[in-house]
């Protein structure tokens, strides 16, 4: 299994090799040459496996230069019941005949991103460990992304983590989460924009590859490969959850804004899993709606970008959407970089007519857009009809499925993070104060670091320099 760029201009490499980065040398993204191909035999065996199991089955296909048995350790020390609070590490809840829920949030941050970055953590130190080298992460969070790498990357040997977000745009808790760390490796950046201007300023600096050989710089957001492939395995255990045999068709729904948790079922979808649609779910930042509904994809400037109810998701530029692009068109780089040319310009581009059918028919890509009285009105929904209680994304989710759902075809909905991520909105739909797990009750309390700073790339790399040496 060897590793090319979505653009083509990067020489095969292996796993190890691309872990680390974020952007191909090129400015693409990293993708497998090929997509493991699973039986219908082949998906049987797996499908009682347990989920660190079934995760060292998956992962391992994509992974040829880590013994099997180092990676078997590393993927069996990250998912326990311990940091997940289950065995099932991901357990599928039933709201009603053939309409499911699928847990993700049940780790240390309380959000889906935990599944990959707890895993990642563990990956990065092993290898700059066996490599004897150090690394400097540079990465923008919207709300999520940043709290699960630094829990995943805190005190890690030889990691130091610089993490863009938002300032004023995530939930309290969120900030919390990420500002109340105290560990000396971990850099909080508080930018005075909206998300799409961090994601900006951290391919800024990837794309600058003198500033990032000499200082080490590599990536943990969602284009980062080992991230993407450690998400395809919940897809595989949500399935074989609902499955009334294996080989039966099932729908799953996936809040998303950068299109990698998406990306993740898509990958899962190409290996065999008989996944038959994936539905899209946003919230008013709806670039990724209009894409799947027209074959449009048109970016919008921060003028355009809103600040939402279900902020994980105000996002305009969807970076993983380019690895889904380049199967469509037939895995043509040069094609590939010519699209994304005119993305880069601000232009964006439309799909031929061909290629937007089988968006639809052959990948079966679906998607729904939320507003905010649709989003209180649906975990209210949720609550009185079945008693359980959703973050507003997960919710979008919901809205989602509803309007895609068919008879007959089990559907699942895919967790995003726990309601007390997001206690404001809880309460207006609820009219009362979400659950608190006991361990993060007063973190909201404890005293805060970060620093803050324009949307300048020059001075994001004079403060990574100081701090690097």
């Amino acid at each position: 299994m060897q590793y090319i760029s979505t653009r083509g201009g990067m020489s095969p490499k292996h796993f190890s090799e691309i872990l680390l980065g974020g952007l191909a040398p090129d400015g693409g993204l990293v993708v497998p040459d090929q997509y493991p191909q699973l039986s219908i035999d082949d998906l049987k065996a797996l499908s009682t496996l347990s989920y660190p199991d079934l995760a060292f089955a998956i992962i391992s296909r994509f992974v040829d230069d880590i013994p099997a048995a180092d990676l078997k350790a590393l993927i069996a020390k990250t998912y326990t019941k311990e940091a997940f609070g289950t065995d099932e590490i991901t357990p599928v809840t039933r709201l009603e005949d053939d309409l499911f829920i699928q847990q993700l949030s049940n780790g240390p941050t309380l959000a889906f991103k935990d599944m990959a970055m707890q895993l990642l953590g563990n990956l990065f130190e092993y290898v700059l460990t066996r490599a004897g080298e150090e690394i400097n992460i540079v990465g923008a969070t919207s709300g999520d992304t940043g709290s699960a790498a630094e829990y995943a990357m805190r005190g890690k040997k030889g990691v130091r983590v610089f993490m863009l977000s938002p300032f004023g745009k995530m939930s309290p808790f969120q900030r919390a989460q990420m500002f109340s760390l105290q560990d000396e490796n971990i850099f909080n950046i508080s930018v005075k924009s909206m998300f799409d201007a961090c994601q900006d300023m951290v391919k800024a600096v990837n794309n600058d590859a003198a500033f990032k050989a000499k200082h080490k710089i590599g990536a943990v957001n969602s284009i980062n490969w080992g991230r993407v492939v450690s998400q395809a395995v919940y897809y595989f255990k949500g399935y074989f959850a609902v499955a009334g045999e294996v080989g039966e068709p099932v729908d799953f729904c996936v809040p998303s804004g950068n299109f990698g948790n998406i990306c993740a079922a898509h990958i899962a979808r190409q290996m065999g899993l008989p996944i038959r649609h994936l539905v899209v779910a946003t919230n008013e930042n709806d670039v990724l709606d209009e894409f799947f509904k027209t074959g449009g994809y048109h970016p919008r400037g921060l003028d355009k970008t809103y600040e939402t109810s279900s902020p994980s998701m105000d996002i305009t530029k969807a970076s993983n959407l380019e690895r889904f692009v380049f199967d469509l068109i037939g895995r043509d780089g040069a094609k590939l970089s010519a699209l994304w040319h005119t993305v880069e310009k601000e232009h964006g581009f439309d799909l031929s007519p061909a290629d937007f059918a089988r968006l639809r028919d052959e990948y079966g890509f679906r998607s729904e857009k939320s507003s905010h009285a649709d989003r209180i009105a649906n975990i209210r929904e949720v609550f009185d009809k079945y008693g359980v209680q959703v973050d507003p994304h997960t919710a979008d989710g919901y809205h989602a499925a509803k309007a895609h759902r068919e008879a007959g075809v089990k559907l699942v909905i895919m967790e995003t993070a726990l309601p007390a991520k997001f206690e404001a909105t809880m309460e207006e739909a609820l009219g009362t104060k979400p659950v608190m797990p006991a361990e993060v009750a007063n973190l909201e309390k404890l005293p805060q670091r970060f620093d803050v700073m324009d949307a300048d790339v020059q001075a994001l790399k004079d403060y990574v320099a100081a701090r690097v040496g």
